[in-house]
């Protein structure tokens, strides 16, 4: 379980899909997994994942779950989240400012034009996850995601996979970690040409993103991101 109550099962897509992770810290099982909103000093509740550091307490305040359309905000969520699979998100967040000026700000038609110079630098560089076959991914994925603008762009695509209703998790051991519709944009996307796109790691993309509100009942920030009504 990572950081976020993310299960094995998004290890296993990063190992199956390219190999061994490196220059991270593995997912492990959470301590809080089966705890209800924890209320915080400040006297807010929140899912018990965010208390494990203060990057990740200000990422869920303000960013986690908040609604996500444009393509490149979508396509630097859908990186990051194919970066991260198999580690922590933690990891990620104390990665990702040095991600973004490497990936220069994750414009797609920038990243969409890297070749084998600027992947060979990326791998020297200690500030992002120096593994090929993510890097290689992201650049074929930025160039999927050209492609999508004749069909509307990314971002309405994949929140064409949103569901009918969200979860109500009283628990983190409540909160799926995949679902038939993270199934169906894994094979959607997949069929795009995209990599890194396991069910796991779609549904982590669709919390993220404000798709669905996984939120623990109690949280401060349950039902804020506009998208739904709880």
């Amino acid at each position: 379980m990572d950081d976020r109550g993310r299960g094995e099962a998004q290890v296993t897509e990063a190992m199956g899909d390219e190999g061994k992770a490196v220059d991270g810290e593995k997912a492990t099982d959470g301590e809080k997994f089966g705890e209800g909103a924890i209320v915080g000093e400040d006297g807010l509740a929140r899912t018990p994942w965010a208390y494990g550091d203060p990057l990740l307490l200000s990422y869920y305040d303000t960013e986690w779950g908040m609604p996500v359309r444009d393509e490149s905000g979508m396509f630097e969520r859908l990186s990051l989240e194919g970066f991260q699979a198999g580690l922590s998100w933690l990891t990620i967040l104390k990665k990702r400012e040095r991600f973004r000026e490497v990936f220069k700000g994750f414009d797609a038609e920038t990243v969409a034009g890297f070749g084998e110079p600027e992947i060979e630098s990326l791998l020297d560089d200690p500030g992002i996850i120096r593994h090929r076959g993510k890097i290689e991914a992201c650049i074929g994925n930025a160039r999927a995601t050209l492609a999508m603008r004749e069909e509307g762009g990314i971002g309405d695509f994949i929140w064409n996979f949103r569901p009918e209703a969200t979860p109500r998790p009283r628990t983190l051991g409540e909160a799926p970690t995949k679902s038939p519709e993270s199934l169906a944009l894994s094979k959607a996307l997949k069929k795009k040409g995209f990599r890194f796109v396991g069910p796991t790691t779609m549904y982590a993309l669709m919390e993220a993103v404000g798709m669905v509100d996984t939120h623990v009942l109690g949280s401060h920030r349950r039902g804020t991101s506009g998208v739904w009504n709880d």
